[in-house]
């Protein structure tokens, strides 16, 4: 199982926080630093210092790091422009030497967006821009070098882009598609992605999101295609300790009111993740992200790197 951490900086982090973080993150052993793009807190704490901004930051700690993965779970569509986010993505994918992640969605907190002077469409048209993104992303970094690309869709219009720079992975760096959503989600990931998540639900919501993704990839000829298999993935929020203070302690950030949906978080011991971890590989997840609420708890970090990788390797 490959194991990455994923956080949330606008709850409030500052680079400083979210640099010792992933470093914390790399020593400890995990694949991965993944974390969310977001310019506003979902609750009353306004996220003090404030937000960071997701690619900035990525591009940053890409120079501060040497093996973790690195990305976003995930960027909204509504943030960027799909030429100038591609560039973006691929520049960092350079400076780390080819260690880049694109998660990308549609956008859905409307909040961040008023508060910010980012356009908010309704939910049809936000999915139409993301699926033309895609479109884009992926056709810039494939096209071949020398050659121009061109796209004329609904909502973004590209004419005889030179379709630099080149990220370092090739054909470019994995995109990762995911949520609950029941039609337009799972097309999206079969057509586009390299790995389709499903966030912070339970193993079941979990099971039924990867039924409809694996039949989407079946009714646009993946499957058999040559194309590399869907990786598929959950998100898990944790809270575990040594003992019941511990765990009190971490879960109850989530005790308080906010904008986010019901989830189905791990709040016990370290025994109880390694247990729904293996839940979630029986139903054909192969990497799972790890929310851990608090940047500056490093010590929950220390506990899952001593307590739950070494059960999820053992036997390889």
């Amino acid at each position: 199982m490959r194991v990455t951490i994923f956080t949330e900086p606008h709850r409030g982090a500052t680079y400083d926080d979210q640099l010792r973080f992933a470093q914390a993150v790399e020593a400890g052993g995990f694949e991965g630093f993944l974390r969310a793009d977001h310019y506003q807190s979902m609750g009353a704490d306004p996220g003090l210092p404030g937000p960071t901004d997701a690619w900035l930051t990525l591009a940053a700690l890409a120079r501060e790091t040497s093996r973790i993965r690195l990305g976003t779970l995930v960027t909204s569509a509504t943030f960027r422009l799909p030429g100038p986010l591609a560039v973006m993505v691929a520049q960092v994918d350079q400076m780390s030497g080819g260690r880049v992640e694109l998660g990308i969605g549609a956008g859905w907190y409307e909040r961040e967006h008023l508060s910010y002077g980012i356009p908010f469409p309704a939910v049809g048209e936000r999915f139409d821009r993301l699926g033309e993104q895609l479109e884009v992303l992926t056709g810039l970094w494939r096209t071949p070098p020398g050659e121009t690309y061109s796209f004329h869709g609904e909502h973004y219009r590209l004419v005889d882009a030179p379709a630099l720079p080149k990220p370092v992975q090739q054909p470019g760096p994995p995109v990762i598609v995911g949520g609950g959503g029941p039609k337009r989600t799972p097309e999206l990931a079969a057509r586009y992605a390299d790995e389709f998540n499903m966030p912070f639900k339970s193993v079941a919501q979990t099971a039924a999101a990867f039924e409809r993704v694996t039949e989407a990839c079946d009714r646009h000829g993946r499957t058999g295609s040559g194309r590399a298999p869907l990786v598929l993935s959950a998100g898990i929020v944790v809270a575990i300790g040594r003992n019941d203070a511990e765990v009190h302690r971490r879960a109850a950030p989530m005790h308080v009111k906010s904008a986010l949906p019901q989830e189905d978080p791990v709040i016990g011991s370290p025994a109880q993740l390694v247990e729904r971890i293996g839940e979630l590989a029986a139903i054909g997840a192969t990497r799972v992200h790890l929310r851990l609420i608090d940047l500056a708890d490093l010590d929950h970090l220390d506990l899952v790197a001593a307590e739950v990788l070494p059960q999820l390797t053992a036997g390889r």
